[in-house]
């Protein structure tokens, strides 16, 4: 890509595309395109049509879509599949119909099945049952793959797909009926930690800044002990316990976003479709490209990790009544290693810099 490249990145303001656009601005992209959902509702397919004939980018990072965790994608599992299938099909048929020289699309590697051999090779999707809570989600992020993949069979497009791991980072989502365990483990700590201390005005800040179900830091102190309670946030005469979903055995493998975002600007500038499978190959599939560390962490030690790093006291429950999820999901990222890119941050540091992201 030159540096003057029109580069459209969907979803600029969330984890994934925010910190894709401060990766592109380092690196001296300035010809950056940009819409906020309220300017441009990428589920319009007729919005979609009228801004890539408008603005005619070269390139595409497609990050938008609607994602949470375990609570939010077995809620509103209509909303995930609708919403997700809209926003890819408008944008990768956009980029097709204008000519973008390239298209990046990410998913998540919550597409492999739920009994997938482990560590997650990409010739393993579709091979077995997904897991339940965010079929849905995985359903939609399939059919985006096999679009991009058939849009290159067929039209001759150059769109990569790209399958990252569980990503935190800056602009994460911190909502606790929303978010991903990570993060929500921050804010639950944090504000666990706060109350055990009895900084109220930390609390207040905290939950004028992200309110829970509407309350926020003007509430009276039983309304605050209520919502905290419910959300796992308990306090028992003078210790706090913190409850945690499922029975902490589950390993989960994490990627710090920045280091994502430069995997993703690694591909887009250096390789292309015919890149993502062996040539000659008579049947093209599976050519998507998985971003992770290939190193997995218990929910459990997880947990007493962010413990440690913010310096909360509290004891922590698992509450064994509520899902575990997949008990194993761990990335083959031997690809992406083999195209020329691995990952630079460790957990431990990342969960540092995280929290020190979130309390500034």
């Amino acid at each position: 890509m030159k540096k003057d490249a029109k580069i459209y990145i969907a979803g600029h303001r969330g984890l994934v595309g925010s910190a894709l656009v401060k990766n592109l601005k380092n690196k001296g992209y300035h010809n950056l395109v940009f819409r906020t959902h309220k300017e441009l509702d990428l589920t319009d397919a007729t919005a979609v049509a009228q801004f890539f004939d408008a603005e005619k980018p070269e390139y595409v990072f497609l990050a938008a879509a609607k994602v949470g965790g375990i609570v939010a994608n077995n809620t509103y599992r209509g909303e995930f599949i609708y919403d997700n299938l809209m926003i890819q099909n408008n944008v990768i048929h956009q980029a097709y119909r204008n000519r973008v020289k390239k298209l990046l699309f990410l998913g998540s590697t919550c597409i492999y099945p739920k009994a997938c051999p482990q560590p997650m090779k990409e010739d393993y999707l579709l091979t077995d049952p997904l897991e339940f809570t965010n079929e849905p989600y995985a359903i939609a992020k399939i059919a985006g793959i096999k679009m991009c993949e058939s849009y290159n069979l067929q039209y001759g497009t150059n769109f990569v797909s790209v399958m990252p791991t569980n990503l935190y980072g800056p602009n994460d989502n911190f909502d606790l009926e929303k978010s991903h365990v990570l993060p929500a483990l921050i804010r639950k700590m944090h504000l666990g930690k706060a109350l055990e201390s009895g900084d109220w005005a930390a609390i207040r800040k905290d939950l004028d800044r992200l309110p829970i179900e509407g309350v926020n830091g003007s509430a009276a102190e039983d309304g605050i002990y209520a919502i905290l309670d419910k959300y796992g946030i308990q306090k028992k005469g003078d210790s706090i316990h913190l409850e945690i979903w499922g029975t902490g055995k589950p390993m989960r493998e994490f990627l710090w976003s920045e280091d994502m975002a430069d995997a993703c600007v690694f591909l887009m500038e250096n390789r292309d479709f015919k890149d993502c499978y062996v040539s000659g190959t008579k049947e093209i599939r599976n050519t998507h490209i998985n971003i992770g560390t290939g190193k997995d962490i218990s929910i459990s030690d997880l947990a007493h990790l962010i413990k440690k790093t913010i310096a909360f006291k509290g004891s922590l429950f698992f509450n064994t009544d509520k899902p575990d999820g997949t008990l194993k999901k761990l990335t083959d990222p031997s690809k992406l290693h083999a195209l020329g890119w691995k990952h630079t941050v460790d957990l431990k540091s990342g969960v540092e810099n995280m929290y020190h992201w979130y309390l500034r």
